[in-house]
């Protein structure tokens, strides 16, 4: 059965938003929908799109053994499949020749040893450099584990360490291999963006998840920051077949917590816009969501709404005046050191080892291991940083991990209409604050790098300002 895309039945902006479509337009996240403010007329910019060569590729990446699931710090071993789990790409290549890859996945984390050695084999045997590949994760918690990523957090068993090793090396030769293949489909394709809303993330911070349906049957506005778009990049071949369509949302694919192969959320948006275009590829990226929940949640009732309400908001997207994007890019990559605030010694170590918390413990004896074996702790984390120019009209930014959405905010304003930032690439780094969210603590600002076993517990202050510094320095690269 096809999904039903009834707007009167999935409202894409809801009354708990928060934001006015005057605040929208000062972000920049309703401007790329505007007709005439383009470089080039609309009939002239969509023969020069007709430039770009594009290339896709998709491979199921279901683990076949039972490989645990990533996430909420425990053993979860798979009972079953709602669906399958998807690893998609997409190549781009300019009028002259310049190109680009977007992998994006259904994972909950890559660890950055893993990215690594895809980015290194890449080069190696396709000649792709650093600065032309994103890998992007969804962060969905119901996907597999994958190599170091989130080690502390889970019991040690050996089989399973075995199974998870093995596993990420199959990825890593797979992701390699669809990126072969997207490459050897390069042909004349046409760009467009766009952007929609729709309203199911939530400020976690500022709303306590018991209370969040009883305040929407009031009508209450919820509180804190959020980013309902949802930017849209279609990919049309010359015969007019849509080939591929790429959206974004900033949200943490967290609606379910059971252990079942399932690609949450943004796996049933997915399924949805396939469903509703055969043969097209719908591709999923995780803008800046690590702050932001899906709320109420816990059910799959709820997972398929929010995906249908996601697709409803690409689907509506679709139907409006897309802007076209010239066949011209840039790209630009680099490591920004995130300074911790105190690096642990041996002594302030030592008493995790009896924590009540197993993570914390873990981590204690993993990072004493180290010291006995001689090593000594950096005091910064290499932090990727991404951005990519399309024509004059689209700049995707890519960061590493759990971004807060005042980092989409931030960057939509500063670099104005058509600004995509996407977090979840290349590196599960930890969560990455805002220096509002660093003030504030919690979760998300507070001492908890432990959990992505740093050998610190907190970021230092300055980490906006490192990241900002370093994101325009590639933006002034990218379009100087």
């Amino acid at each position: 059965m096809k999904p039903c895309f009834s707007s009167n039945h999935w409202r894409t902006v809801p009354p708990h938003s928060g934001v006015t479509r005057r605040e929208l337009l000062r972000m920049g996240v309703l401007g790329a929908l505007s007709v005439g403010v383009h470089s080039l007329t609309d009939r002239a910019a969509a023969q020069a799109g007709a430039s770009w060569k594009a290339g896709v590729a998709r491979a199921v990446i279901t683990p076949e053994q039972a490989v645990w699931l990533a996430g909420y710090g425990s053993k979860r071993v798979p009972d079953g499949k709602l669906h399958d789990l998807w690893a998609k790409v997409l190549a781009l290549e300019d009028a002259t020749g310049n190109r680009a890859v977007l992998i994006t996945t259904d994972f909950q984390g890559v660890p950055r040893e893993m990215s690594d050695r895809v980015f290194a084999q890449l080069r190696q045997q396709l000649g792709l450099e650093r600065h032309q590949v994103m890998l992007a994760f969804s962060h969905n918690h119901c996907g597999p584990r994958l190599g170091d990523d989130l080690g502390d957090y889970y019991p040690v068993e050996e089989e399973q360490v075995t199974r998870v090793e093995q596993y990420t090396t199959q990825m890593e030769t797979k992701l390699v291999a669809l990126v072969d293949e997207a490459l050897k489909q390069l042909s004349p394709a046409t760009l467009k963006q766009g952007v929609g809303m729709t309203g199911f993330a939530v400020n976690r911070r500022n709303n306590r998840e018991a209370e969040v349906s009883e305040l929407l049957a009031q009508g209450t506005p919820l509180k804190g920051p959020v980013d309902h778009s949802v930017p849209v990049l279609t990919v049309t071949r010359p015969d007019g077949k849509l080939e591929a369509v790429l959206f974004g949302y900033a949200c943490h694919p967290t609606t379910l917590s059971f252990t079942t192969w399932c690609g949450d959320y943004p796996g049933f948006a997915q399924l949805a816009l396939e469903q509703q275009h055969p043969g097209t590829t719908a591709m999923f990226v995780n803008t800046c969501g690590g702050d932001q929940n899906p709320l109420p949640r816990r059910s799959v009732l709820l997972c398929e709404r929010y995906g249908r309400m996601l697709a409803q908001a690409v689907e509506d997207t679709l139907t409006k005046d897309l802007q076209p994007i010239s066949p011209k890019l840039r790209t630009a990559f680099s490591h920004v050191g995130l300074a911790y605030d105190k690096v642990m010694t041996r002594a302030e170590i030592e008493p995790d080892l009896q924590n009540a918390n197993p993570i914390r413990a873990r981590w204690a004896a993993r990072l004493l291991r180290r010291l006995d074996a001689g090593e000594t702790f950096g005091t910064s984390y290499p932090y990727p940083l991404h951005a990519w120019q399309l024509g004059g009209e689209m700049l995707m930014l890519g960061i590493g991990a759990e971004a807060v959405v005042d980092y989409a905010l931030r960057f939509k304003k500063e670099f104005g209409p058509g600004t995509w930032v996407c977090g979840y690439v290349d590196d599960m780094v930890a969560y990455i604050p805002s220096r509002r969210v660093w003030e504030e603590g919690g979760y998300e600002g507070g001492s908890f790098l432990y959990e992505y076993r740093h050998p610190a517990l907190r970021w230092a202050g300055d980490v906006e300002d490192r990241i900002a510094t370093g994101i325009h320095a590639l933006v002034k690269k990218v379009r100087s």
